[in-house]
């Protein structure tokens, strides 16, 4: 039981490993403060604690607008694929014969109604094509030996368009690359 008892104490046993404060308290100041003394000391909280809650505010009000503007990239991403779909259903169709060319008439009305849906929430297609291969918004799928020495490190074909969604990538663009 004794035995118990001493595992439980757990006091330090020597007073001289307690931490010892040798702050005093903001009251017990050993010279009184003068009015203009506490004002000033009032004043400076004062606009240390407006200057946090005013860039709390404009912190809070920035992520709330990316939050706004990226709200959708989810359903966006999947319309793409949908997008995809229509420009392959479009080349197709371009080399039809007479009697489809009517229909294609009215799906190409759907198509752009889709691309200015997405244009107006901030959606543009990326233009890769000729450009130099960047990293930050293309995928090389491949790399062919270039045609020419200008063609070497430029986007030769674009497998898969990419996307910005308010000016950040929504959808890498999956090119091949010249050698």
């Amino acid at each position: 039981m004794q035995m118990i008892d001493e595992t439980l104490n757990t006091e330090p046993e020597n007073n001289a490993e307690e931490p010892q404060t040798t702050e005093t308290p903001a009251t017990e100041t050993s010279e009184p403060q003068t009015p203009e003394q506490l004002l000033a000391e009032e004043k400076d909280k004062y606009l240390r604690l407006y200057s946090e809650f005013d860039n709390y505010r404009r912190r809070t009000t920035k992520e709330r607008f990316e939050l706004l503007q990226t709200a959708g990239r989810d359903v966006i991403l999947s319309m793409l694929e949908i997008v995809d779909d229509f420009e392959r259903a479009l080349k197709i169709l371009e080399n039809a014969d007479s009697s489809v060319k009517s229909g294609l008439e009215g799906f190409e009305l759907i198509y752009k109604k889709l691309i200015s849906q997405l244009e107006g929430r901030g959606v543009k297609p990326m233009d890769c094509k000729g450009k130099p291969f960047d990293v930050e918004f293309h995928e090389a799928i491949t790399r062919f030996p270039a045609p020419t020495e200008a063609d070497k490190g430029m986007v030769i074909d674009e497998v898969e368009k990419g996307y910005l969604l308010n000016g950040h990538v929504l959808r890498f663009a999956k090119v091949v690359v010249g050698e």
